[in-house]
């Protein structure tokens, strides 16, 4: 994250210079996309650490779903810089405006592009080995920078090839576009971690893995829920035992089917699991009291 802020700052600065040079609407696009990535990485980098502190007596469960809150809040960034860029380049596509040393712009956004490429796809990659959302979404932001930049490029060379310059402002919407797309992404996978979206891949994933394991064990289960808490799953099973199996035996059972089921999962997970009666749970479950909502 540090790393990140330090290039993202010395981005802006550079993508500043080049509009300040050139008067480029597309450059200007550029720009305004950086200075929400610097405020969106400030506000990662507090979540990032907010979200690996340990879980205390306010907050037991901890602070990983910091990430959720983190991610929407960088995509409602990038939105409101894209609606920016729409309203600028409106502005200079109606008005017209000069342009001046735009090949010495061009080198300087290009520059830019190949460094934001590598840092991206660095920081994306980590976050991916991690189970960080904040990363990946931070990676992605500064991905979307660098499609942003090198389509600002493939603009201005169009600039420069047929001295049609209203190829700027119009080239700064299609960025704007791309950039309200990407936006729009974060967003949609913001809420859908705050509202414990169930993932059909990493359920299929735990059903296949739980079915394994209930064979070997000779257990059945039911009421299997899981939610992405930031870094991990929460995941909760229903185990069903004979009425006559003791206690211990049945937590025996129980604690190792948690073990193993989390060494099986290709993401990191706790398992909580609930003892029930073979013989009466369905009824148990159809009483009025009951507020469970078992799969």
């Amino acid at each position: 994250m540090r790393l990140s802020l330090v290039v993202g700052v010395l981005m802006l600065v550079g993508k500043v210079g080049a509009y300040l040079l050139t008067g480029s609407a597309a450059i200007l696009s550029d720009a305004a996309e950086s200075v929400i990535h610097v405020v969106a990485v400030v506000f990662a980098a507090f979540s990032l650490w907010l979200s690996l502190k340990p879980a205390d007596s306010r907050f037991p469960f901890g602070y990983e779903r910091i990430t959720f809150f983190s991610a929407g809040f960088e995509g409602a960034l990038i939105i409101l810089a894209a609606i920016t860029i729409i309203y600028a380049a409106i502005v200079k596509l109606l008005a017209g405006s000069p342009l001046e040393r735009i090949g010495e712009g061009t080198l300087i956004i290009l520059a830019a592009s190949v460094i934001n490429a590598g840092l991206g796809w660095y920081i994306v990659r980590i976050g991916k080995r991690t189970n960080s959302l904040i990363l990946e979404a931070n990676g992605r932001h500064i991905l979307t920078d660098c499609i942003t930049s090198f389509g600002v490029v493939a603009g201005l060379g169009l600039v420069l090839v047929t001295g049609w310059r209203p190829l700027d402002p119009i080239c700064a919407l299609a960025v704007a576009t791309n950039i309200l797309w990407s936006g729009g992404k974060l967003v949609w996978k913001s809420a859908r971690g705050l509202l414990d979206y169930s993932d059909p891949e990493v359920g299929q994933q735990i059903r296949n893995s739980l079915d394994e394991l209930s064979e070997r064990l000779d257990l059945q289960y039911h009421g299997v829920r899981f939610r992405h808490v930031g870094y991990h799953y929460r995941i909760e099973v229903h185990l069903l035992f004979p009425h006559d199996t003791g206690v211990g035996e049945a937590h025996r059972l129980a604690t190792e089917l948690e073990e193993r089921l989390q060494r099986l999962l290709d993401v990191p997970a706790d398992v909580v699991t609930h003892l029930e009666s073979l013989e009466d749970h369905e009824e148990v479950h159809s009483n009025e009291h009951y507020t469970g909502r078992p799969e």
